[in-house]
Formats: C-alpha cells, sequence, structure tokens
C-alpha cells in the first residue's frame, strides 16, 4: 500500500473516531496499526499523526484514577 493510501485509512478512521467515539479505542489501535506499516515499508511519518500516535500514548497511561486514597 502507497503512502497516500494509507494516510487515507488513517485520515477515515479519525474521521470515525469523531463520529462513532464509543469505539475510539478500537479505532485507535487500527490506527497505530497504519502507523507501524509506514514505518514498515521506510515512509515517512508526518508530524501530526507522530504527535497524535504520541496523545494516544498519553490517554493510556492515563487509566482514570488518580491514586488518592479516599
Amino acid at each position: 500500500m502507497a503512502f497516500e493510501e494509507i494516510k487515507a485509512a488513517i485520515d477515515a478512521l479519525m474521521v470515525e473516531i469523531a463520529e462513532r467515539p464509543e469505539d475510539r479505542h478500537v479505532l485507535q489501535e487500527q490506527i497505530r496499526v497504519k502507523l507501524a506499516e509506514l514505518r514498515a515499508l521506510g515512509l515517512p511519518v508526518p508530524a501530526d499523526l507522530k504527535q497524535f500516535e504520541e496523545d494516544l500514548s498519553d490517554d493510556d497511561d492515563d487509566d482514570g484514577f488518580d491514586n488518592v486514597p479516599v
């Protein structure tokens, strides 16, 4: 798959996230797979997608608990 096809697939997944936020985690994993495809093919990962991937990692670290005793 060429760079433009993978980029288009990622863009479509991002639109789906906006339309179906309840499926966000599944769709985010699909985006990670597409980014891995880019890297495996030796293609550049655009800066905005690198930032998005970093933001996803930050979200994964936040499990919703603040670890404060009650």
